[in-house]
């Protein structure tokens, strides 16, 4: 299994992403990104980091990590610029925190992160039938979250990404040991908002697809 968002200390997570890669690993994940929140700020301080970090940590083989970012309550106008900025700093995924109903996140969020294509639109909220539909034209995939709260929304996102076969993603946003769910039970998630078993298999391919291209991506 793969999760392409998550939380170390360089932003509200618990623990340090060698931790944090490992207790994934232990739980028999083979890939994941560390995503930590940023804005204007920061990222000059997180991404380069988290990239040295897997830079060293994939030399030894095993579970492999992903350097990125989760733009987070970014003002929408600024976000395309972010988005490019964060990968000339060297992030393989861009995320971008999306309107979750359960924090303040600016409204147009949605809006321009997709039209900014990010990698990965996180807890979409309320997103509306028009963007998703953009949002599968312009490649950004959708997250379908574990996350306690940002998870209200997964069954309105994955009726929407269903109707117009928009690409979805299943991620933790783990911050702490016990965000990791058991790989056994990821798909109550997936069947809890109203997908079959096939559409779990797809954001599996889906997540692989992405994972692959990240790390054959150029520096």
């Amino acid at each position: 299994m793969i999760d392409l968002h998550t939380h170390s200390l360089f932003s509200d997570g618990e623990l340090v992403p060698a931790e944090l890669t490992r207790r994934f690993e232990a739980a028999g994940y083979r890939a994941l990104a560390i995503t930590d929140h940023g804005d204007q700020s920061n990222i000059d301080l997180i991404i380069p980091r988290i990239v040295a970090f897997c830079e060293e940590i994939n030399r030894h083989g095993g579970i492999k990590v992903i350097p990125g970012i989760e733009l987070t309550h970014i003002p929408p106008d600024a976000i395309p610029a972010l988005v490019n900025r964060s990968r000339k700093l060297g992030a393989k995924l861009v995320v971008v925190h999306g309107e979750t109903i359960v924090e303040p996140v600016a409204p147009g969020t949605n809006r321009m992160a997709i039209d900014a294509s990010a990698d990965i639109l996180a807890h979409p909220g309320l997103i509306t039938e028009e963007e998703v539909l953009s949002a599968k034209a312009n490649a950004v995939f959708l997250e379908l979250t574990s996350r306690k709260g940002h998870s209200l929304t997964n069954g309105h996102v994955a009726r929407l990404a269903q109707k117009a076969k928009a690409p979805l993603v299943l991620n933790s946003d783990a911050h702490a040991p016990g965000d990791i769910w058991p790989i056994a039970r990821l798909h109550e998630i997936v069947v809890g908002a109203g997908l079959t078993e096939d559409a779990y298999q797809t954001m599996i391919k889906n997540a692989e697809q992405i994972v692959e291209r990240c790390l054959t991506s150029r520096k």
